[in-house]
């Protein structure tokens, strides 16, 4: 009977340690993103081959999400909109001109000659409100390893990011000590 009940045991262990492996682990949660706006505006400063807009964005509301090692990506975005700024044609500002948005996981990985490379995955397309609200959820195949992701949010029609993650606080210039 003990032999049983610890045979039993072990093999419980074995498939919880199983289990355990194939479960699925948060890589990124995040609830900020910060909009696209100033030196990152176009190509000159383009973060890890993503492009930004050519007008500022900004999240009027919120933006979180997460990423998991099943390659899990959910991004809830609430006011990912054109920004008031002097760029933005004023019957642009505090709206989205994009029917759908898309999610960007951009990853560090080796290459086959054990190099590091950028490599960047791309979700289908998402529907987006004119009020810059949208869910975007989808399963990716990661690159392995995926080291240091950014998520981005993207356009639906063109490869250019509105949001990224990161934050700018809002004291900004006084919290860097200037």
């Amino acid at each position: 009977m003990r032999k049983a009940v610890l045979l039993a045991l072990v093999l419980l262990a074995a498939a919880g340690v199983a289990l355990a492996k194939n479960a699925q682990r948060i890589i990124l949660g995040f609830d900020t993103m910060y909009g696209v706006e100033g030196p990152l505006l176009g190509e000159a400063n383009a973060i890890r081959g993503v492009v930004g807009d050519e007008l500022p964005w900004e999240i009027a509301h919120f933006a979180k999400g997460r990423l998991d090692t099943n390659g899990r990506l959910t991004i809830s975005v609430h006011g990912l909109v054109f920004a008031d700024d002097p760029l933005v044609p004023p019957d642009l500002v505090g709206k989205n001109d994009e029917t759908e948005f898309r999610g960007l996981v951009s990853c560090l990985t080796e290459d086959a000659q054990g190099a590091i490379v950028t490599e960047n995955v791309v979700t289908d397309g998402f529907p987006a409100t004119v009020t810059g609200d949208s869910l975007i959820r989808q399963n990716l195949e990661l690159p392995n390893p995926c080291i240091a992701p950014i998520i981005f949010v993207l356009a639906g029609s063109e490869d250019k990011w509105f949001a990224v993650t990161g934050f700018e606080s809002e004291s900004g210039e006084e919290e860097r000590g200037h």
